[in-house]
């Protein structure tokens, strides 16, 4: 490992090979020119509907060294956009003031290590500095302004029994000083994502905008926090009269290992008092948001079924100042889940966003309820959650072929119009050309639907290789957009023809597709994709039928261990945190009770699943050269996965290459690791598919 991390070192010092120009005058697409493309966030628009604000961060190779700040964009687009903040520091959670006389956001401004980030407020009426009005020792994050601007809630996260700052600043202290490493459980779950849970909650505070005020914790010592089940998420709305706050959060959390978990809304007093529920029931409601008239409440809504999976839709109830009554499902009869939605300024209309058919598109319905209409319903690209501006909506967009940018779009006709150019000098001369898009019936008489990224240079006369692209989730989908992390462009750069297949149990097609995935994780999907090969080589000649490989993570990682165990119809496989055998990721990883329900019960039950689809099963029919990768820090898919799966490899003498990211979580997340990474899956590809290259 020592001499792994010298040669990394060495690999770093030495320049990168310049891009040569090809005979059309453009560039192929490097990871410099995937991982250094501006990052947008999505825009937050002003009460008046006429500016926005958005985080732009400019990502860098150096440590600590990317750049994040906040910029102003005229809705109209009629001014350039002007960069409000510059400072080391990124921000996030921006809330406009009910009049638009300032922001808040949240943001760490010192750059001592255990600095956190706290609330900030920026006059937007002239020049002036973000002024620091929480100096919190457990920090602030997510802000939300009073309907009359005097006051701002927020979420920190505290201990329970600590009341007041000086408490938990003496509580942090202690921990960080008694020399004791050890964490104390009793109920499930133990660790989240890449890092292990501990004693803290998420509290609601609300205070003064300004620097000297006093917060308040409107949850210590309620019951709610007190019960061993309570976890917060808050997403907090003000009810229109000021006097409460909405918030979601749960009291049965601790239930996780054995049953559906549900979300409630809570009406939380400003003067104190204990949170009252608002909703009960077989399902989740998230993320309240009032009509602008304060009659009615909304939400995302995820009903509890038969089925794991379930598509999320907005419910509507009517508000009374205390209750919610008459909770209805707008939504019931589009059959797509909604990922994010938005009131229109006078409350009469809902814009949302949703996968369909490898795409995101914008839709609207009255917001009482009626017909789901598509703003565009031919509309290629990745729509991030619309905001409204008055007679048109502002919005995150990106494609395959061009990069993310903030746009303006008529909510009648669909037509979008770009405010940024944040991203236009880097891309400009990148040869990435939209992706082409095919379906095929597969045998068992089901649509898929498939992108193809091409080759820099492609020309239609020439073969190239094919490389599997697999998708992640399973209820997740190939977009129609490359990605910072799994860039299909960057794939395609060393000469091959990518395949994206949304096989069984994708989004974007109907909830029955994809359900069709439960109690059949592994075996249909994997199936598909060979057919999708066989299929892309079959109509299009410049694939070459002899030069294959596939390649996934996550998810996507599981199937590339599922094709090593089931078949050898690749070349060369590369898997990033993929799991080798299905019960040994439900016992260890961070979620476990809807992996029983995907595979029909439990590993104890009757269901051949966990065996007749883990491909540890198989273990003696791998045959397939394979590289695997995976995150030290990854506790979705626990690194003995890999480290299983590398074994197997191992003892039967496969060619294989593992690749041990040791403070990486589920994602390669830093800029000079992602290079080596996608730096290693090119060279091992080239040894199998460009053999005389």
């Amino acid at each position: 490992m020592r001499l792994t991390r010298l040669l990394f070192s060495l690999f770093l010092l030495v320049p990168a090979a310049p891009v040569l120009a090809q005979e059309d005058g453009l560039r192929p697409v490097t990871h410099e020119g995937v991982w250094l493309m501006k990052r947008i966030g999505s825009p937050v628009v002003s009460p008046e509907g006429t500016r926005a604000v958005v985080s732009v961060t400019e990502p860098s190779y150096e440590e600590d060294g990317d750049v994040s700040d906040l910029w102003l964009v005229a809705v109209d687009g009629s001014a350039e956009p002007r960069r409000l903040t510059a400072t080391p520091g990124g921000e996030s959670g921006v809330a406009w003031k009910p009049d638009g006389s300032a922001i808040a956001f949240s943001a760490k401004r010192s750059t001592e290590e255990d600095a956190q980030a706290q609330i900030h407020v920026l006059d937007m009426t002239g020049p002036g500095e973000a002024i620091a009005i929480t100096a919190l020792s457990t920090g602030a994050s997510n802000p939300v302004w009073s309907p009359d601007g005097s006051m701002i809630a927020f979420e920190s996260s505290v201990w329970p029994d600590a009341e007041g700052d000086e408490a938990n600043a003496e509580r942090k202290k202690a921990e960080e000083d008694d020399g004791i490493n050890v964490s104390r459980y009793e109920t499930f779950p133990i660790r989240y994502w890449d890092a292990w849970l501990d004693e803290k909650q998420t509290h609601l505070f609300v205070q003064a905008p300004e620097a000297d005020a006093e917060p308040t914790n409107l949850l210590f010592g309620t019951r709610l926090v007190s019960s061993a089940g309570y976890r917060g998420g808050l997403n907090a709305a003000w009810t229109p009269d000021g006097e409460a706050l909405v918030i979601t959060a749960t009291e049965h959390f601790d239930d996780a290992a054995h049953s559906v978990v549900h979300q409630r809304l809570y009406r939380v007093p400003v003067d104190g008092g204990e949170p009252v529920q608002l909703t009960e029931g077989e399902f989740s409601c998230t993320g309240a948001v009032f009509s602008p008239d304060g009659e009615h409440l909304y939400c995302s809504y995820e009903p509890e079924t038969e089925h794991l999976y379930n598509h999320d839709e907005i419910a509507r109830g009517e508000w009374t100042g205390e209750r919610l009554d008459r909770l209805e499902v707008l939504t019931g009869d589009f059959d797509r889940s909604v990922n994010g939605f938005e009131l229109s300024l006078d409350g009469q209309t809902l814009y949302f966003n949703a996968h369909e058919h490898g795409r995101t598109r914008l839709f609207a319905m009255p917001s009482g309820g009626g017909e789901v209409r598509s703003i565009d319903p031919d509309s290629r690209g990745v729509y991030g959650t619309p905001e409204a501006a008055g007679d048109r909506l502002v919005v995150g967009w990106e494609s395959s072929a061009v990069p993310a940018e903030v746009v303006a779009v008529d909510p009648m006709t669909g037509e979008r119009t770009r405010l940024t150019e944040f991203n236009a000098e880097r891309a400009a001369g990148l040869d990435r050309p939209a992706f082409r898009e095919f379906w095929f019936t597969s045998s068992k008489g089901r649509e898929i639907h498939n992108w193809l990224a091409l080759p820099p240079g492609f020309d239609e006369n020439e073969q190239y290789p094919l490389v599997l692209f697999i998708h992640g989730g399973p209820f997740s989908s190939s977009l129609d957009a490359d990605h910072v992390r799994w860039s299909p462009h960057l794939l395609a750069s060393a000469g091959y023809v990518v395949l994206l297949t949304d096989y069984t149990g994708s989004v974007g097609y109907g909830a029955e597709f994809s359900r069709n995935i439960e109690g059949d994780p592994l075996k249909t999907p994997g199936e598909e994709l060979i057919e999708a090969a066989d299929v892309a080589t079959e109509r299009f000649d410049f694939i070459d039928p002899d030069r294959q490989a596939a390649t996934g993570a996550s998810y996507g990682g599981h199937l590339v261990n599922w094709l090593l165990a089931t078949s050898d119809r690749f070349d060369v496989l590369v898997g990033h945190a993929g799991l080798v055998d299905l019960e040994g990721q439900y016992s260890t990883s961070d979620g476990i009770y809807h992996r029983e329900r995907m595979n029909g019960g439990p590993p104890w039950g009757d269901s051949d699943v966990w065996t007749e689809q883990s491909p540890s099963t198989y273990a003696d029919q791998f045959s397939t050269p394979t590289m695997l990768t995976i995150g030290e820090l990854d506790y979705r898919v626990p690194v003995n996965q890999t480290i299983a799966a590398w074994s197997y490899l191992q003892r039967m003498q496969v060619p294989s290459r593992l690749l041990v990211f040791h403070d990486a979580n589920h994602w390669i997340m830093k800029g000079p690791e992602a290079k080596y990474f996608w730096d290693e899956v090119h060279a091992w590809l080239a040894e199998y598919l460009q053999p005389d290259a």
